[in-house]
């Protein structure tokens, strides 16, 4: 499925239906043969609630990995977001701008990132509007500054994947 996903071979009915014990296959009705640029993945990211990271199991492990080899045979750019840093670490709760000073959020981003295979530079923390009446600066700017990161990545592969078709040609 992922890899079908991946490269833009299925319609937008069969994502928003997803099924994970249902696998799309080239015989299905929601099978695109000729998918175009628009459909195809330019930045796979995974979204994970920082505090809950260590408790993660180890079948939820192996589906992120089946999933990064699929998407590293097709050289599909991967990010990891964090989410909820501050219920992770008191010190981030206190003050946003210690999120890259917290020695428990470094650790465990390291841990992650051994575990999953995404480089530390790939894993992005960030803290969640949740009980905020108003707009945080500090929030948006590391919110935004990833974003950034991310679209900056989907450029970076498009420009890659319009070269090397031109190239082909």
């Amino acid at each position: 499925m992922c890899r079908l996903a991946g490269v833009g071979a299925t319609h937008d009915v069969f994502t928003k239906k997803f099924n994970p014990y249902s696998k799309v296959s080239k015989d299905d009705c929601h099978y695109k043969r000729f998918p175009d640029a628009n459909d195809k993945v330019s930045v796979l990211v995974y979204v994970l609630d920082a505090s809950k990271i260590s408790l993660m199991n180890q079948v939820v492990l192996d589906t992120i990995l089946d999933i990064r080899d699929e998407a590293n045979d097709l050289e599909i750019p991967q990010v990891a977001i964090l989410t909820k840093i501050d219920e992770l670490c008191p010190k981030i709760k206190q003050d946003l701008q210690n999120v890259y000073k917290s020695k428990i959020l470094q650790k465990m981003m390291k841990e992650f990132s051994s575990n999953s295979g995404i480089p530390m530079n790939c894993i992005y923390p960030v803290k969640n509007y949740h009980d905020e009446i108003k707009l945080s600066n500090d929030i948006s700017t590391l919110i935004l500054s990833i974003l950034r990161h991310i679209i900056d990545d989907g450029n970076e592969f498009l420009d890659k994947q319009n070269f090397l078709g031109a190239s082909q040609s």
